[in-house]
């Protein structure tokens, strides 16, 4: 009887009151370190396709650095500013068009209750995990798949290998090339010289058979550029630093 008293006494209900007010603040605060880190710092994303490998497969998972600092501020055609380098894999959002504050953390919270499944009806993403190959001010070519470079500045053209601060990373070259291809489509494996504009790069898929890269949407701006893979986490044989 003592206890059934005890259960809904005014000190007991306030002891409850007060549990969940500090569990309500607890949710709240983890919701917003969610929304900060995802909006500014980090992302994590899954390769859901086969368009990467060798290096990549489907179903790796990664950690990617957000580029929200430096959109904050215009970017200017230097590569310096640039927050990626030669051979850099980078997350690219063909959707990303400096979106409405709003839409975008409303998108986390979708995210965040789904685990990552569902995002916000009304947001549109067209990601892709792709190769930085070109930066702004560079001239560049592709023969027989591999891409040449000319950096800004520089009178002397080399390999996109000799370019990258990565490890030598392999690509794969398609297999029984119809007939009928010439250099006038993307996927020949050929490409004329280009020059890169100011705050524009260029990607590539590390399988240059029919898949679609800078070849087929040509140059892209900064702004569409995402993420930066910082770490990839699975599958634990692969697990390490990009």
């Amino acid at each position: 009887m003592f206890k059934n008293w005890k259960k809904f006494s005014y000190a007991d209900k306030k002891s409850h009151i007060k549990r969940a007010k500090i569990f309500a603040l607890k949710a709240v605060f983890i919701i917003f370190v969610y929304i900060l880190f995802t909006q500014v710092f980090f992302i994590m994303t899954v390769m859901g396709n086969s368009s990467m490998q060798p290096s990549i497969n489907s179903g790796d998972r990664f950690v990617f650095s957000t580029f929200s600092f430096w959109k904050l501020s215009s970017v200017r055609s230097s590569q310096k500013s640039f927050p990626f380098k030669y051979g850099d894999i980078v997350m690219v959002n063909l959707e990303n068009k400096k979106e409405n504050f709003l839409v975008k953390t409303v998108d986390k919270l979708f995210r965040f209750f789904t685990v990552g499944k569902i995002g916000f009806p009304g947001k549109k993403d067209r990601i892709f995990i792709k190769r930085i190959i070109g930066l702004p001010g560079d001239e560049i070519s592709m023969t027989n798949y591999v891409m040449m470079v000319r950096p800004s500045g520089n009178s002397h053209t080399v390999t996109e290998y000799e370019l990258s601060g990565k490890q030598f990373y392999k690509i794969n070259l398609p297999q029984d090339i119809p007939a009928s291809w010439d250099k006038s489509i993307p996927f020949s494996g050929n490409m004329s010289k280009i020059t890169l504009n100011e705050g524009e790069c260029f990607v590539l898929s590390d399988d240059r058979s029919n898949t679609n890269d800078s070849r087929t949407w040509g140059p892209l701006s900064v702004y569409t550029i995402t993420g930066k893979a910082l770490l990839r986490y699975w599958p634990p044989n692969k697990i390490g630093i990009q």
